[in-house]
């Protein structure tokens, strides 16, 4: 059910996820250093005086935790930590390390300072999280030669590495592991001047003419999200190209948004369907999840874990001891007027 729910959410033109497709154009837009990675204070100015006292060692830094929602550059700041250490970074993800010899094999051929990134670490196979143990302890890797009483174990010296682990689920990061990181460091969502910058730049390296009031368009509806508002500029520009000579202007960004279904909110046709229905059919709820997925023709599993997010973080939706409730916040973008509740009442 949770390929279902991920089928869907790639479908969407609002989805935090990475596309296959665009991976290139991605990696195009990704800042190199960490002067030029836009938001995350707080994140840079730790890495920039735990990244300048390893090299001020001449050491390996230590290894890093990347944690938080999809989409807001993990995977980006692994980079830019192995280009600021000038080291080599080898790329890997949790469920692509099924068997122990693939983590080994990895392993015994970094160089020294090299960097090992994992992404998904959290989806890693238990056993093969154990033997990372040692290798990131003791930079040794203990390998099982042989079953029963005739087993015996080897130990390989490994060159000194630093693995940066990425996750968007900390809870599900066993402890032993996580305690392995030195630093842990949490990606928060971007606010709309640090989304404007990054559009900015985003539109010098693609060559594209368009004013600050059309870019403060798409920064508003791009879900606080670096990835989304790149997708988003990307498709204002096929859209300009085609049906505007490549003129992006407001009125052309507001079409083009139009045409995507992205309203101010950066909601999209499925996030207003669940609304609507909360709304219209259950008189803004208490409703359950089950009753909801049905009404909505959803997946419990997407709503859960694709929808709902976004629409709890902008105050939409509330989750309640009795069901899911339409905020007097959703009424109100949906162009209803709000209830009068009893008790506590949902702004």
């Amino acid at each position: 059910m949770e390929q279902n729910g991920e089928q869907i959410e790639e479908e969407r033109v609002v989805s935090p996820e990475v596309q296959e497709r665009e991976a290139s154009f991605d990696a195009a837009l990704r800042p190199k250093t960490l002067g030029d990675f836009i938001g995350q204070p707080v994140v840079k100015e730790n890495l920039r005086i735990f990244l300048q006292a390893a090299k001020g060692r001449a050491e390996p830094c230590d290894h890093v935790l990347l944690y938080g929602p999809p989409g807001l550059g993990k995977t980006t700041l692994a980079h830019v930590i192995a280009n600021e250490m000038e080291a080599n970074v080898r790329i890997t993800s949790g469920p692509a390390l099924e068997r122990v010899g693939d983590l080994a094999a990895i392993l015994t051929n970094l160089e020294e300072g090299d960097i090992l990134f994992i992404d998904e670490i959290h989806r890693m196979n238990r056993s093969i999280e154990e033997v990372l143990y040692p290798a990131m302890e003791d930079f040794a890797l203990d390998l099982v030669i042989g079953k029963g009483p005739t087993a015996r174990t080897l130990r390989l010296d490994l060159k000194r590495f630093t693995i940066i682990g990425a996750t968007t689920r900390l809870s599900m990061l066993s402890a032993p592991l996580r305690d392995r990181f030195g630093m842990h460091f949490h990606l928060d969502f971007y606010g709309p001047d640090e989304m404007h910058q990054i559009l900015k730049r985003s539109s010098g390296l693609l060559d594209l003419a368009i004013d600050e009031a059309p870019l403060a368009r798409i920064a508003e509806r791009s879900r606080r999200t670096p990835r989304i508002g790149n997708r988003l500029l990307k498709r204002v520009r096929d859209y300009g190209q085609v049906m505007a000579g490549g003129v992006l202007d407001e009125g052309v960004v507001d079409k083009a948004l139009a045409a995507l279904e992205i309203d101010t909110l950066g909601l999209d046709e499925a996030d207003r369907r669940v609304l609507k229905a909360l709304v219209e059919k259950f008189q803004g709820g208490p409703v359950g999840l089950s009753t909801l997925a049905a009404a909505t023709s959803e997946e419990m599993e997407t709503l859960e874990e694709v929808i709902e997010p976004f629409l709890l973080q902008q105050g939409l939706l509330a989750r309640t001891l009795r069901g899911r409730m339409a905020t007097d916040l959703a009424y109100k973008h949906l162009g209803f007027t709000p209830p009068e509740r009893q008790g506590t009442i949902l702004q």
